[in-house]
């Protein structure tokens, strides 16, 4: 009975064809209810011939294809005409409702044979997405895994040249960690998503945890906007390592944020960091600040204040 069902169930869904035996009972299954919803039919309305064979061809064309359509229709209108329920005669109007009947028929045959073709092509369509994604999920593990070795081989080879000048190691050491925790976050983020919290203390924590500042409530990000802010927030860190507040004994970073309508607005002021006189053309990562959040509807500005950096962002959240 599984197996019946089974088989049922792969031809209405258009998996796979039908054996022949199946075809052929369940064709001559509807046919006996379709016969038999006639008789009763009958005794209400004699003149009924051919419509109570309809379900039956769109159901046999539904599961067992094009033939076993063709067949049911074929059987339902020779039944229609040589199977009475009453004293009614064989006259040329029964042969004309056989035409109108093999007419429709065979429009609701071609109907449901190009919605099986349909599913069938959106079904290879999509193991063959299923297989790509796969393939890149595979791929991106991999350089992953590689650019983690490569880190690693550049870590140690940089502690072992400046093993005998501390100093110039503690300003290399906790910004190749930043860039390795950002590596790792945007590796678990595909896919995923975190929370802005989480996002920024794994940014902004190798730059010691007393040198910032962060407000704002718990906020889930999207896969794809948390990617985006990670690369930013990474930017501005690297730059306040260099430049900024991180550069500065006393130099301090608050991080805020708030959503109103659906819109998060971000808010980087560092403070007390070295006074920048100077600001050079634009590069990669300032080219990077203005355009990774427009695919949200988003914008970047930074200003250069005397007190430090002064940036915001804001975009709009995409549903999860």
């Amino acid at each position: 009975m599984k197996k019946l069902i089974d088989e049922f169930r792969r031809g209405w869904q258009g998996i796979a064809q039908p054996s022949l035996l199946f075809s052929t009972v369940f064709v001559a299954g509807c046919l006996a209810a379709s016969t038999l919803a006639r008789w009763g039919v009958a005794q209400i309305r004699p003149d009924v011939f051919f419509t109570p064979y309809f379900p039956a061809v769109f159901l046999a064309a539904a599961v067992g294809g094009a033939r076993a359509g063709i067949a049911t229709a074929i059987a339902g209108g020779v039944l229609g005409v040589t199977v009475s329920f009453s004293d009614t005669n064989v006259d040329t109007a029964r042969f004309a409702l056989l035409l109108m009947f093999w007419a429709v028929c065979g429009f609701a045959i071609w109907g449901v044979e190009h919605y099986r073709r349909i599913v069938t092509q959106q079904r290879e369509d999509s193991k063959r997405l299923i297989k790509e994604e796969e393939y890149r999920k595979l791929l991106v593990e991999e350089l992953q895994h590689r650019l983690k070795n490569k880190t690693s081989t550049i870590h140690a080879v940089l502690h072992q040249v400046l093993q005998d000048q501390p100093q110039v190691w503690g300003r290399i050491d906790h910004r190749l960690r930043a860039l390795s925790a950002t590596d790792d976050l945007i590796a678990r983020l595909d896919g995923s998503g975190c929370d802005i919290k989480d996002m920024l203390r794994a940014e902004l924590g190798p730059y010691g945890h007393v040198r910032f500042n962060l407000n704002g409530d718990s906020l889930f990000l999207p896969a794809k906007l948390a990617v985006s802010l990670a690369l930013i927030f990474h930017e501005l860190a690297t730059n306040a390592g260099k430049y900024g507040a991180f550069s500065s004994a006393r130099g301090l970073l608050q991080v805020s944020w708030t959503t109103s309508e659906g819109r998060l607005n971000v808010t980087w002021d560092e403070t007390e960091g070295p006074v920048i006189e100077k600001v050079g053309p634009s590069g990669f990562g300032t080219k990077l600040l203005q355009s990774a959040l427009r695919a949200f509807d988003g914008k970047t500005e930074i200003s250069f204040l005397k007190s430090g950096v002064h940036c915001t962002m804001q975009c709009r959240i995409p549903a999860a």
